[in-house]
């Protein structure tokens, strides 16, 4: 399948994003004019990229300098001077991207983006969605990969020298656990990708936020920072956020709580250490983000996720625990008001198991789990109707469906998009952004083309969803070939 992407695609989303005029507003005034302009040196850059070129400005520049003649003029690409047409020379893209860099700089570098920066980046990945997406699906799937830098690495207990001294050391989990993990010098790439709804209609698997820092900053907070805001400013409404074990494990004041205070649910990945029981409320048990009967048998507590490539039979048998395990679930009685407090009904109370504390209860049928032997000082899970829990009781673990069940795996399923993009921009036969990808230091330059990385991506990706959705209209319009019923060797022949 051949992905075209177009001069005048790209020049739409520019347009449409306004990061061109908004950049030209920054950079200062000069004597005699530059000819070449930011929202052109934009295009040169997703030019560049989409030709499957690493992000080296000469690339850009012969992207630009390469074009029919009649786009050369319209971009100023090419000018009629004193002396003549003069063409875009490589030291004009130079001196231009200079200026783009200082003006979107922090004024005192520390790792982390700009608000300008940050907010010309959502510019443009939003403005690569087309209308009918943006609304499409609600639910996000985040993810963050390694960045290499260009510049030489230099001694970890130095931090803050060299060529870039915005870069850090950081972890780069290749499948490994984290005491084998491998080490590289740069930033952490955070991407905020729209995956379809849970039973709903799928949907093209688009970037729709990216940011850029170090290890010194923490990424799971810089990238709840910007869904928070896109959020706020933009209007775009958060519905489920997936993420893995990297993005849960972060205190719940950085990660979880922003999002939920923004109408976010999470479905997301427990670290092990997260797992299980993790204290009590009221006698409840604190396990997986949920509260459960006192009573609730350790084996079903103790349960974890499945691994990838599981049995059927497997699947079954787990299953089974955790629909058993969601009887001893203490059910929500209201819904939670508007500081964050819930009121949680005792599952005997609710009729999902049978307890003599709750003589009510020892009434219902006995396919229902029966606690044998009541707690001898029961607490107020168990004498009162109804428990009130605050904010803070399991923020950290709470999340849209019960862990590990099967509706949190097959939800969960959906965060392979986020994976999937960073896969495709480490792929080598298109653009592999491993170290030498980009030969400029500083975060501000290697945000700025990881954005334009980000756009050309959401086009190759439109492109192919528009053709196989031809493909399968083509397809489900063709008609089916009659059958034709196989007569057997010596058969006699049926009727005509």
């Amino acid at each position: 399948m051949t992905i075209t992407i177009t001069l005048a695609g790209i020049e739409a989303v520019i347009t449409a994003s306004g990061a061109g005029e908004a950049i030209e507003a920054l950079l200062p005034a000069a004597v005699r004019g530059r000819q070449l302009s930011a929202g052109t040196l934009l295009a040169g850059k997703m030019l560049a990229l989409a030709d499957g070129r690493p992000a080296h400005l000469t690339r850009a520049h012969q992207a630009l300098t390469g074009l029919p003649e009649r786009d050369q003029k319209r971009l100023g690409v090419t000018e009629d001077w004193n002396d003549g047409p003069h063409q875009l020379t490589y030291r004009q893209v130079e001196h231009t991207n200079r200026l783009v860099k200082k003006a979107l700089a922090r004024p005192e570098p520390d790792g982390s983006p700009s608000a300008v920066l940050q907010r010309l980046c959502n510019q443009l990945t939003e403005a690569s969605i087309p209308g009918p997406f943006k609304d499409a699906s609600t639910s996000i799937a985040a993810d963050w990969t390694d960045a290499e830098a260009w510049a030489r690495p230099v001694p970890a207990d130095r931090p803050g020298t060299g060529t870039d001294p915005e870069a850090r050391w950081g972890h780069r989990n290749v499948n490994r656990s984290v005491a084998e993990s491998e080490m590289f010098f740069g930033y952490y790439l955070s991407a905020a990708v729209i995956v379809t709804e849970e039973n709903g209609e799928p949907v093209p698997e688009l970037v729709r936020r990216i940011t850029v820092g170090s290890s010194a900053h923490d990424p799971a907070a810089a990238l709840a920072a910007v869904l928070v805001d896109m959020a706020a400013t933009a209007g775009v409404r958060l519905g489920d956020i997936l993420a893995d074990s990297g993005y849960s494990y972060r205190v719940p004041q950085t990660w979880a709580e922003p999002l939920r205070g923004a109408g976010a649910q999470l479905v997301q990945d427990l670290h092990p250490h997260d797992r299980g029981p993790q204290g009590t409320h009221q006698g409840a048990i604190i396990a997986n983000g949920c509260l459960y009967c006192p009573k609730t048998p350790s084996p079903l507590l103790d349960l974890v996720p499945l691994p990838p490539g599981a049995a059927p039979s497997d699947v079954a048998v787990h299953d089974h625990k955790t629909a058993e395990l969601a009887r001893y679930k203490l059910g929500v009685h209201a819904a939670a008001d508007a500081d964050g407090y819930r009121r949680h009904i005792c599952p005997a109370a609710a009729g999902k198991i049978r307890c003599p504390l709750r003589p009510a209860s020892m009434t219902l049928d006995r396919d229902r789990p029966e606690i044998l032997s009541a707690p001898d000082h029961p607490q107020a899970c168990c004498t009162q109707q109804t428990i009130t829990a605050g904010p803070a009781v399991a923020a950290k673990t709470r999340q849209k469906h019960d862990y590990p069940s099967a509706a949190w795996r097959a939800s969960y399923a959906r965060r392979t998009a986020a994976e999937r993009v960073n896969a495709g921009i480490k792929d080598p036969a298109v653009n592999s952004i491993d170290q030498g990808w980009i030969r400029q230091t500083g975060l501000t330059e290697l945000m700025l083309w990881l954005a334009c990385l980000m756009v050309v991506r959401n086009q190759r990706t439109l492109d192919a969803w528009e053709k196989r959705q031809e493909h399968h209209t083509r397809a489900a319009a063709r008609p089916r070939p009659r059958k034709r019923r196989r007569q057997l060797a010596g058969a006699p022949a049926g009727p005509p």
